[in-house]
């Protein structure tokens, strides 16, 4: 089964367009003020205007209120919104019933428990994507570089279609995708040279090694 793949945290024309030249299924856009890849509306509509049809355009946001979420959708004309925060299932369907679009709720993991407690988003989101949890105190709840063991999602049963983040890289995909059988991935840090700053040959080579799996 191909792999798909999901370039988040773009926030300039030449990364966004390698990540579209490349072959990318989805690119994300982060609005969250704390982020180095943080984009306010106005970006956030230039790039997304850039965006062919055949590519998803997925707007990130932590625990944002119901006029940032519609003002960004506008902007953005965006597909997907990714609830990043701690979002609860009652809240992850309210902003369904508000945009009407796909909604992905990122889910923190580090242990068993934390895949367990997947089952109450079942019906309120359209896909999980599983992240690393971050560290204690840290200020932000993605985009850190840093991996879980995935091991523990070897022959997991998903409550929903779901998608693989968390410390990847074009060295790392080949492994994590054989561990956990992933079908599409997301890389934020992977492909930078510097926290926010992508980096058009490490996007290159991401989504190639995608094509290889």
């Amino acid at each position: 089964m191909p792999v798909h793949a999901k370039i988040c945290g773009l926030s300039t024309p030449d990364t966004l367009d390698a990540a579209i030249a490349g072959g990318a299924s989805h690119v994300g856009f982060v609005h969250f003020a704390k982020s180095p890849r943080h984009l306010d509306v106005e970006r956030l509509s230039g790039l997304a205007a850039r965006v062919p049809s055949r590519v998803q355009k997925v707007g990130v946001i932590v625990d944002a209120d119901d006029e940032t979420i519609m003002a960004l959708l506008r902007a953005g004309g965006l597909d997907v919104i990714q609830l990043h925060g701690k979002e609860s299932p009652e809240r992850v369907a309210a902003v369904k019933r508000l945009t009407g679009v796909e909604i992905w709720k990122a889910v923190a993991v580090r242990t068993s428990a934390d895949l367990r407690d997947t089952a109450r988003f079942a019906g309120a989101a359209d896909r999980l994507l599983y992240d690393a949890k971050p560290p204690e105190g840290a200020d932000l709840p993605g985009g850190l570089g840093i991996r879980f063991d995935w091991e523990l999602l070897r022959g997991v049963r998903h409550v929903l279609p779901w998608a693989l983040s968390g410390g990847l890289d074009a060295s790392s995909l080949a492994e994590a995708v054989q561990i956990t059988g992933a079908t599409l991935v997301d890389v934020s840090s992977g492909v930078e040279s510097a926290p926010g700053i992508k980096d058009v040959d490490k996007i290159a080579q991401f989504l190639k090694a995608t094509t290889l799996l």
